[in-house]
């Protein structure tokens, strides 16, 4: 019971950690920072042009807001993936190793 309480705490304050930002900042406009990288290098550099330009230009910031998601999401679902394979592969030769020895003892 103590286990499940403690889960309750660690998700409010999950939660509460991931709202925070948006009660803080409320109202206040989030510009991606490519947009903020390239108005600060033409306040110092005039000229500068990018070197490429996006193969797909996104309709708005909500279009990129997804797709970073999806990107990231991605990302640490091939994370996760692969460390529990790891982690997976290290039990069961850990118990490959122990049921033999179990065995010889006969």
């Amino acid at each position: 019971m103590q286990k499940l309480a403690n889960n309750w705490w660690l998700l409010g304050i999950a939660v509460a950690l991931s709202f925070a930002p948006v009660l803080i900042f409320q109202g206040k406009e989030f510009k991606a920072t490519d947009s903020i990288n390239i108005t600060a290098i033409e306040e110092v550099k005039p000229g500068y042009k990018p070197w490429f330009e996006p193969v797909i230009k996104p309709s708005g910031g909500e279009v990129e807001t997804f797709l970073f998601a999806t990107q990231a999401a991605i990302g640490s679902g091939v994370t996760c993936y692969i460390l529990g394979l790891y982690k997976g592969r290290t039990e069961r030769r850990k118990t490959d190793e122990i049921v033999p020895s179990i065995e010889h003892r006969d």
